[in-house]
């Protein structure tokens, strides 16, 4: 059975940026590689500091972002093509852009600006951008697939912030947060930042107790203070479970194939049709819902040549389909008969080759895969794109060598 990668992020006393990286460096993940990472953006004047601490006996990692003083701010603009412009991995340039999109949206909101013109105040300096960049560093590099967090304590209170003092969450973290479960906090100061809440939205699918899994690996990232009440550490866990039953897929139009059951065919005899309009019926049948829509060459009487039509559907489509039949085409009446059918489930896939990433549609007998079928539209181009045969690239894409 198929497993996957899962996350789960337990917050007790809130996420920032710099906690979140420390749990995952913590747990595992590679921090030389990170750091090389990094250097790819196009930022200068930081230091990453990394230390083994305690919180209330619970060692961890402390995560720090070591910067000069900057005198400016950047929009969301800014950093977008800051990001875009670095040579790091597509996925990480996707994923870290994400992220600075819906913490922009939530800005702009509380300001009541369009999202691409929110200056970023804290969020836009050199150790934010180092953090959330680094989170996807390393949350593509661990090969998470799913990610899960609990009840976010927001904290309370006020804090000191470039648009003022303000309440406890900030304006920007409420909004971000909004639709995610939050939970009170006896401590009286910000648990949760805007990168910690936006990281938060971003990333997780869900939220509440650890989901079923196998434990893998554990990791504590400390924040910088030291609470009276609680230990002031996130802990983050990989583990992995069984990958849930892959949804059913439904194919330009047609009912999911791993459905079984009874159906009706529709059948006629045309021995009189202009050919264009034959392909153009087809078409259209299909884009109303048939199941299936064919044309076969027989000999009709007199040793006439001519096409038999065969439509497959369900019940409720009959008669919208038998109407397009009569009025698009040339003939004067219809069959029909009850059918059963069995199909194998389908799925469609990305598959990373010599020539980039082809799809390629799987089909699955008892989960198991019995037939795989690159597309060709994919494959077509990268063949014109690397200047090899197209047979090649399909070769590769089903995993043929």
């Amino acid at each position: 059975m198929k497993e996957i990668k899962i996350l789960y992020l337990d917050c007790p006393t809130g996420i920032s940026g710099d906690m979140c990286m420390a749990s995952l460096i913590d747990l595992g993940a590679d921090l030389v590689a990170i750091k090389k990472e990094l250097k790819k953006l196009p930022v200068k004047g930081y230091t990453i500091k990394t230390t083994r601490e305690k919180r209330h006996a619970i060692s961890g990692t402390r995560f720090k972002v070591v910067t000069k003083r900057e005198k400016h701010h950047r929009t969301f603009k800014d950093i977008k093509e800051l990001i875009e412009a670095s040579l790091l991995s597509a996925e990480v340039k996707k994923l870290s852009v994400k992220i600075f999109k819906n913490l922009a949206v939530a800005e702009g909101k509380v300001h009541g600006v369009p999202h691409t013109k929110v200056h970023f105040h804290e969020v836009g300096a050199v150790d934010s951008i180092v953090d959330i960049v680094g989170v996807a560093v390393a949350v593509t590099g661990l090969g998470i697939e799913k990610v899960y967090t609990s009840p976010i304590p927001l904290g309370s209170g006020w804090v000191d912030t470039d648009h003022g003092r303000l309440p406890i969450p900030a304006p920007a973290t409420l909004e971000v947060i909004r639709g995610v479960p939050t939970v009170p906090s006896p401590i009286t100061m910000e648990l949760t930042t805007p990168t910690g809440a936006v990281i938060v939205k971003t990333l997780a699918s869900g939220h509440g107790l650890a989901p079923a899994m196998t434990v893998e690996a554990i990791g504590y990232g400390l924040g910088g203070k030291d609470f009276r009440e609680l230990p002031n550490a996130m802990r983050a866990i990989i583990g992995t479970a069984p990958a849930p039953a892959p949804k059913k897929k439904t194919v330009k139009g047609k009912t999911p194939c791993a459905e079984q059951g009874p159906a009706l065919e529709i059948k006629t005899n045309i021995d009189d049709m202009n050919p264009q309009v034959a392909a153009y019926l087809i078409d259209r049948l299909i884009k109303k819902g048939a199941l299936d829509a064919y044309l076969t060459p027989v000999i009709m009487k007199k040793g006439r040549p001519g096409l038999l039509l065969t439509v497959l559907t369900d019940e409720k489509k009959k008669d919208s389909l038998s109407r397009i039949i009569l009025t698009e085409s040339t003939s004067i009446g219809l069959r029909y008969s009850p059918a059963k059918r069995q199909c194998l489930e389908r799925r469609i896939i990305k598959v990373n080759t010599p020539y980039g990433t082809i799809r390629v549609k799987e089909s699955l007998l008892d989960g198991v895969v019995v037939n795989r079928h690159p597309e060709f539209e994919d494959c077509r181009r990268a063949a014109e794109k690397h200047k090899v045969p197209l047979k090649k690239v399909m070769e590769n894409a089903r995993g043929v060598k």
